[in-house]
């Protein structure tokens, strides 16, 4: 079934209700608040790390193309969730329809996916870059770095593809109240009144290899980085390459950690509450940490935001 035969099946279907996020504070209003500035930060961080990284020319280099796409992802990824939500609760009503679950539950598979194999993509770089300096601008050129980019969109929206359409053609013949603050497949899945074993269960082998792929890429890359690291006679370049590898080490520990939580652990493991709490982490923090992350410990990065700001001889001065 393709995807437009999948919608206009459903356009009669009954809406569903996101529990949501604020139903489960004490303090729903100052929750919003908080939620609302972070979403704020979250845009601006990465929007300016776009800025930065498309205006100043020291920045182009296959590294910081990745770092933008990845700036690209997390905007689009926070704002399939969480604009929904706040509205919902200025408005009082936390009903979605079935064609705009789908759409949402379509565009977080996809981003999440893509975002997946960009890390590898970015691991793959920094091994290039620090393993074979020399044969780094042969390996890595435009054309390769493109064509990396538009695999991990590729396999992003196959993921999508594959899950939304089955997970939306179940009937729903029970409660339609979805324990989350955005339609997540888990959550959806679990209203079916069928049986779904077996769907879980390709779900779980889908999601297994979606992940080791990445992972055994990013491991690969990693060992050999480590070892001509070690192998380095200049501590200065040691540490330089040490820097850069620890910031996307953070990044892919925050984003892999949640969703081997959320697709891989047993339904044991999984409370609503805690479903919804480790989905904030990666749908609402991680794209607010990621601008940090790569720009606090980043000197080009910080030097590239001083002369955006027309600052830099200030703080020479200082």
């Amino acid at each position: 079934m393709d995807i437009t035969t999948w919608m206009s099946n459903y356009t009669g279907q009954s809406d569903f209700t996101l529990v949501g996020l604020f139903s489960q504070s004490k303090h729903p209003a100052l929750l919003a608040m908080v939620t609302f500035v972070v979403f704020l930060m979250a845009l601006s961080g990465n929007a300016l790390l776009i800025l930065l990284i498309h205006f100043d020319t020291r920045l182009h280099t296959p590294m910081y193309f990745f770092i933008r796409q990845l700036s690209l992802m997390d905007i689009i990824y926070i704002s399939v969730t969480v604009p929904k939500m706040l509205i919902d609760q200025v408005l009082g009503s936390h009903k979605i329809s079935a064609a705009a679950c789908g759409i949402q539950m379509f565009l977080y598979l996809t981003l999440v996916g893509s975002e997946y194999f960009l890390l590898a993509a970015m691991s793959y770089d920094r091994y290039v870059a620090i393993c074979h300096p020399l044969r780094y601008p042969v390996l890595m050129n435009h054309r390769v770095c493109l064509l990396l980019m538009s695999v991990c969109w590729f396999l992003g929206s196959l993921d999508g593809f594959m899950l939304t359409p089955v997970t939306m053609t179940f009937p729903f013949c029970g409660s339609h109240e979805i324990h989350h603050f955005f339609c997540e497949v888990p959550a959806v899945t679990k209203l079916s009144c069928s049986d779904t074993q077996l769907y879980e269960t390709l779900m779980y082998l889908c999601c297994v290899l979606m992940l080791l792929i990445p992972v055994t890429v990013i491991s690969s890359s990693y060992s050999s980085i480590l070892l001509t690291v070690h192998r380095m006679n200049s501590a200065e370049g040691r540490k330089k390459a040490l820097v850069t590898c620890s910031s996307h080490m953070t990044v892919v520990i925050l984003f892999y950690g949640a969703a081997v939580y959320t697709y891989m652990l047993p339904a044991s493991f999984h409370t609503p509450a805690k479903d919804m709490v480790v989905s904030v982490f990666y749908t609402i923090l991680t794209p607010l940490l990621n601008p940090l992350i790569y720009s606090l410990r980043n000197k080009n990065v910080t030097e590239a935001l001083k002369k955006l700001l027309g600052v830099e001889l200030l703080f020479k001065k200082q």
